[in-house]
């Protein structure tokens, strides 16, 4: 009896013993990739006024660029002592043998004294070439030859689980390593539309800001900058710049030490399912224009409200986040052929780039919402018509105004003070000057089916899709 006990055991060791091969044989070694690799990234510390220092997660309020979910990765800085520079540290890494570094914006912003730390322990002090607020991206430069430059990989190849590799400095601590894999491609967020984010699951925390994301081939791919935190730790989300948006702009702040972005001048949106109906689209595709900005290059380029997008230049738009990145990448002043659906027709338009100003914030403008009828209980809409002195107030011709807005109508982001200007049946707008224009519309529409208006709501229009209840 014991000894077929002891078989047992033994016959399920080596199983165990087995399946600690198998599953060792599909993990990746990064030992390699870390020893070629690791020399490549640097650790950068700056000094700084102690009153251009800023708070490690700054509130969302004392910070509009950064959605309150969303964390520059920057360490506590130490307690200064009386009349000295404050510190800060980040990470960063070599493009090429000549001493030029790529890092985040926010590493060096306000930096009065910038170093940089080797592997090796070399210790170099630092130019900034330039930076961009807008893609958060600064290009170094110390004095050096024959550094370990990083190898560049194609952010576009890179696939939703794949093994990816961050080298940094967390806390503080020099060329630390962790892995994960890429969890999703293309994360937008607001005030950060240059940059289609690559999802990771990698461990980042204050200090890895800047510095490099790999892939398998020990290419870089990205960026280490954010994170998802509602602690300031990480929390299993962080996000990397993809390596060819950086690479682009390090060359335009290398020769000329700024960033220039082509506009057209439009408010767009994302085409949904009840949009597409009411546009009588057949797909999901392009980017629905809610709003053509006044002596704009859309406005001359004869772009309408309505108009959906379809393909910029040589680039089609898939989705309405697409758009804003395509445009930005071309230099202003060039003219360019858009291709734009309407009435459901195509039509090739040619645009000439505008400039985007100063990465500066503006102040949001004052935002209104729509009304809602009697009549339109059933879509939990209340509105009313505004007399002129209102509709001279929020800078419009015509429109209904919102005073409540309930259930479906609130679920599709209505709010009281908002202007219907006009409907959408099939792809054809109708202006809506007073109820009756509104009733004729609603007589119109079946049942179950979706009200589709234009809204105004201060100086930006959308369209939006009221579901009945």
């Amino acid at each position: 009896m014991i000894r077929r006990v002891c078989l047992h055991v033994m016959a399920a060791a080596v199983c165990l013993f087995a399946a600690g091969v198998s599953v060792a044989d599909v993990l990746p070694d990064f030992r390699a990739l870390v020893r070629e690799h690791g020399p490549s990234v640097v650790n950068i510390s700056i000094s700084q006024p102690e009153s251009s220092t800023k708070p490690v997660h700054p509130d969302i309020s004392e910070n509009p660029h950064v959605p309150d979910f969303l964390r520059r990765l920057l360490p506590e800085a130490p307690e200064p002592q009386p009349e000295e520079l404050e510190q800060s540290q980040g990470s960063g890494f070599f493009i090429s043998d000549d001493g030029y570094i790529l890092t985040n914006a926010h590493v060096v912003a306000n930096a009065q004294t910038i170093q940089v730390r080797l592997l090796d322990r070399r210790v170099y002090s630092a130019t900034l070439i330039g930076s961009d607020k807008r893609a958060d991206i600064a290009l170094l430069k110390i004095d050096g030859s024959g550094l370990p430059a990083v190898r560049m990989g194609a952010p576009d190849g890179l696939a939703v689980g794949e093994w990816v590799v961050a080298i940094g400095s967390p806390f503080g601590f020099e060329n630390s390593v962790t892995a994960g894999i890429v969890s999703a491609k293309g994360r937008v967020f607001p005030e950060e539309s240059f940059v289609p984010f690559i999802q990771t699951d990698v461990a980042i925390n204050p200090g890895n800001s800047g510095g490099p994301l790999f892939n398998l081939a020990g290419e870089v791919v990205g960026i280490n900058s954010q994170i998802y935190s509602r602690t300031g730790g990480f929390m299993g989300v962080s996000f990397a710049i993809p390596i060819d948006v950086a690479m682009d702009i390090q060359s335009q702040l290398r020769s000329t030490g700024k960033v220039a972005r082509g506009r057209i001048g439009v408010g767009i949106q994302e085409v949904t399912p009840a949009l597409a109906g009411a546009f009588a689209l057949s797909s999901l595709d392009g980017a629905l224009v809610g709003m053509v900005e006044p002596d704009s290059p859309a406005l001359h380029a004869g772009v309408r409200v309505g108009d959906v997008i379809a393909r910029f230049g040589e680039t089609l738009v898939r989705r309405s986040d697409d758009l804003p990145r395509i445009v930005a990448r071309v230099a202003p002043g060039r003219d360019v052929p858009m291709e734009v659906i309407r009435d459901g027709a195509r039509h090739t338009l040619t645009v000439t780039l505008g400039h985007w100003p100063s990465a500066e914030r503006a102040s949001s403008p004052q935002r209104h919402i729509p009304p809602k009828l009697d009549d339109l209980a059933r879509r939990g809409l209340t509105v009313s018509e505004p007399n002129g002195a209102r509709l001279k107030t929020v800078g419009a011709q015509w429109g209904l105004e919102v005073r409540k807005a309930e259930g479906p109508a609130a679920r599709a982001r209505l709010r009281e003070g908002d202007l219907l200007v006009a409907s959408v049946i099939a792809g054809k707008q109708t202006p809506l000057k007073t109820l009756e224009d509104l009733d004729a519309v609603l007589n119109r529409l079946g049942p179950q089916e979706a009200l589709t208006v234009l809204l105004q709501r201060g100086a930006g229009r959308s369209f939006v899709a009221i579901e009945s209840r």
